[in-house]
């Protein structure tokens, strides 16, 4: 078994065990995945941050990217502890309004209305590799709209990494060719 995939089932072990459904939030009819019990348990945490640095990764172990970028707000959690076990730098996308200097903006469709992702202009530089990662993916408008963002900037989207997939949703359609992990499919 490879050291990825070693991380991998470990992970997804601890996931099984820390995260906690919460039946009809925000809204009835949702379950929300609470992985708040993940984050405060070190170990649990330890494997999924280690996981999910492993596609930013070659099979040698070496890093293949410049920079991790996570989505606000639980994106941020997961990806700047990644982005210290890959050695490289963490970048945050943030909803419109949010950041303070000159931003590059995408806006997308959601079920309910539209949303507004903005990232720092010089947040990625031309030639970058960059990882995406955040907690769920769901229908894939967040990420579709963060690798339009790392584009903008002149990077390049080499890998999303991602604690859960909500595969009745298909955001793996919105994701494309780029390479998608997944520590649980739901």
């Amino acid at each position: 078994m490879s050291a990825h995939d070693h991380a991998r089932r470990v992970a997804r072990a601890a996931l099984a065990r820390s995260v906690i459904d919460v039946p009809d939030f925000p809204e009835p009819g949702i379950v929300f995945k609470d992985i708040s019990p993940l984050l405060a348990d070190h170990d649990a945490f330890t494997a999924v941050i280690e996981a999910l640095a492993a596609s930013g990764r070659d099979g040698s172990g070496a890093t293949v990217v410049d920079k991790v970028v996570g989505m606000e707000a639980r994106g941020f959690i997961l990806a700047a502890p990644v982005a210290l076990s890959l050695g490289c730098g963490f970048v945050p996308v943030r909803k419109a309004g949010k950041l303070p200097r000159e931003t590059h903006a995408v806006s997308y469709a959601l079920e309910y209305g539209e949303a507004t992702l903005e990232l720092h202009r010089d947040a990625i530089s031309p030639g970058e590799r960059v990882l995406l990662v955040d907690d769920v993916l769901a229908t894939g408008g967040t990420v579709h709209a963060t690798t339009q963002l790392v584009e903008q900037c002149g990077g390049t989207t080499v890998g999303v990494a991602v604690l859960m997939e909500l595969g009745f949703l298909d955001g793996r359609a919105a994701v494309g060719d780029v390479p998608l992990d997944s520590l649980m499919t739901i």
